[in-house]
Parts: structure tokens; C-alpha cells; sequence
């Protein structure tokens, strides 16, 4: 399914207020909020877009691992499709070939996080080796910043929908209410006030609060999942660098500011840093490896795996199309 303009703008509000009021995304774009309704609607219906309602992991503590699995060609599918029904996986993917099943998980301790990667991957037929990386650091991504670094909106577009995004405070002490509405979120993150009050035994008055505190403590952060084919850059690559300590930080705020990726991190393992590249073509992917990426310092080592398939994104699971 292809973006239009309008589609695009809608994106880009979304990821700037996952729970904007239609009328509010409305007046920013300069069109109808029963227009804005019904394109939510038709992009929702077709599994193009979705806003979920997730938890920073670094406020909830959990922690974050990047997992990759080298597996038998025909059961790479089989095993991706199996990680996806777990509740602490996101973002899985099949990659170098269809060889290699990549997936993040997120677990309350080492010890829950050893439980698949020492007893169950490791176990599965035809998994024919597994590594792990832990995450130590987000460069970019996440909680606060969004997929997409450009797009149609304008900064002053951009600011008035920002106005409305609770400023950062610290986390509230959950209670059974507040597990309640990030329960409901999870599955969908624009559900309405009432609903939610609704829900959880309370009164709106009372959700609106909550939502507040939650999204200014990073309990609670909205996120959007589009259709890998639905997005503007649709070729993903996986990069893992091998960067020289004294220069890790540095290299990991330079990745930060380039538009090509939606996500990095400091990690453990073999190579340190992990980044996601968003490209429209393999062209494209080759002037950012040989110029943006070459550029940054201590780089000792490049491997690159491009995504042949996204199986499962932030909280949604694609079938194979």
C-alpha cells in the first residue's frame, strides 16, 4: 500500500504525538478531522499503520539484547515466525539471505533474557549458532525520537503538535489502574479516554492524569509501526560496526544525526555498535556505507545485513505478503 501526501503528514503527526486529537492533526494540516478519521481508518484496517503504547525499557528496567540467530534456509520462516508470538520480542527480521533471523528482546534480568538464548534458541532444530548483544546505550531511538528524521511536516508544524507532548518528569509508582491502561495501549495506543476509564474502574478526568504523568516519566511512549512496504525508504540494513573504545561515543552521536538511521546503540559482543539504515535503494545504501559511514572515527570493522523480510516490527506482526 502507497503513502500519498496526506498519508505522509499523517505519519509524520503521529510519530510526533502518537495520541493527537484527529481535529488538532487536522488544523495542522490544513484539512477536515473527518478527513484525518478516515485516513487513519483506511491506513489502520489495512495493517499500513498502527500506534502502540510501549515502555522505555531503561525506566522500567528492563534489559535490551540484539539477537541473531544463523539458521537452515528453510527454517529461518518457521523459527522468525515462532519469535514473533513471544510478547518480549520486536523487531524481527530475516536477513543475509534468509540465513539469519535477527530479532531485540527485552527482558527484566540477564537470567530471563538467558532462559531463550541459553535453553531454547540454542535448542531449536536447525539453528546452527546464536549471538547475543546486549545494549548499553541508545544513541538514537526509542523512547523519545521518532522513525523518521524527515519528513513533509515543517518545524513550525512540528512545534505545534510538540506543544501538546508532556515534558519529561520522573516515572510514577505504577498501581493496578496505571498496568491496566499501558496493558490496553500495548494493543493500541490511540484508545479513547472513555474507553480506557472505562477499563480500568476510574473516570476519564482521572485517565487523562495518568496518561500524563506515565508519558513524562517514559512509562509510557507512543510508537508507530508502518508496513515495511508501505514506508518512503523501504530498504532496511542491519550494520554492525567494530569501533575503538576511546572513539565509541563519538561515533555513536554522529550515527545519531544522520537521517539514514532510526536507530543505534552501543553494544556488547563481537562488533560494539549496532545502527538500522533506512534506504530507498541499494545505490543509496552504497554512498552512505562509503561516505557518512566511512567518515566516522575508530571504525576498525563493517559488516552489513540487509532485511529481506520484516516479520515482526514494535508491537505488530506481518504476515508473508
Amino acid at each position: 500500500m502507497e503513502f500519498d501526501d496526506l498519508d505522509s503528514a499523517l505519519l509524520h503527526a503521529l510519530q510526533v504525538d502518537g495520541r493527537a486529537p484527529f481535529r488538532r492533526i487536522a488544523e495542522v494540516l490544513g484539512v477536515s478531522d473527518q478527513t484525518v478519521a478516515r485516513r487513519y481508518a483506511r491506513l489502520r484496517s489495512a495493517q499500513a499503520l498502527r500506534v502502540i503504547g510501549v515502555s522505555d525499557p531503561a525506566v522500567v528496567g528492563d534489559d535490551q539484547w540484539m539477537v541473531r540467530a544463523r539458521c537452515a534456509p528453510d527454517a529461518a520462516p518457521e523459527i522468525a515466525d515462532a519469535l514473533a508470538r513471544r510478547p518480549d520480542t520486536s523487531w524481527i527480521s530475516l536477513s543475509s539471505g534468509g540465513t539469519e533471523v535477527t530479532c531485540s528482546l527485552r527482558a527484566r534480568d540477564t537470567a530471563a533474557a538467558g532462559e531463550m538464548l541459553l535453553a531454547k534458541l540454542p535448542r531449536t532444530p536447525r539453528v546452527l549458532d546464536v549471538s547475543a548483544h546486549q545494549v548499553l546505550h541508545v544513541f538514537y531511538g526509542g523512547a523519545h525520537e521518532p522513525y523518521s528524521k524527515v519528513g513533509p511536516l515543517d518545524d513550525e508544524q512540528v512545534a505545534r503538535l510538540s506543544e501538546h507532548v508532556p515534558a519529561a518528569g520522573p516515572p510514577p509508582r505504577l498501581d493496578d489502574v496505571d498496568r491496566r491502561i499501558l496493558r490496553l495501549l500495548r494493543a493500541d495506543g490511540r484508545t479513547p479516554v472513555e474507553d480506557l476509564a472505562r477499563e480500568g474502574g476510574t473516570s476519564p478526568s482521572t485517565v487523562r492524569r495518568r496518561l500524563h504523568d506515565l508519558r513524562a516519566g517514559g512509562l509510557l511512549y507512543l510508537d508507530v509501526d508502518v508496513a515495511p512496504e508501505s514506508h518512503a525508504l523501504p530498504m532496511r540494513t542491519m550494520l554492525y560496526l567494530s569501533v575503538l573504545p576511546a572513539d565509541l561515543d563519538a561515533a555513536g552521536r554522529a550515527l545519531a544525526h544522520h537521517t539514514e538511521v532510526p536507530f543505534a546503540a552501543a553494544t556488547t559482543g563481537r562488533t560494539n555498535v549496532y545502527a538500522s539504515v533506512a534506504s530507498p535503494d541499494a545505490p543509496s545504501l552504497y554512498r552512505y556505507l562509503t561516505t557518512k559511514v566511512a567518515a566516522l572515527p575508530g571504525v576498525q570493522g563493517v559488516e552489513t545485513a540487509p532485511v529481506i523480510r520484516t516479520v515482526k516490527a514494535a508491537g505488530t506482526v506481518y504476515p508473508s505478503r
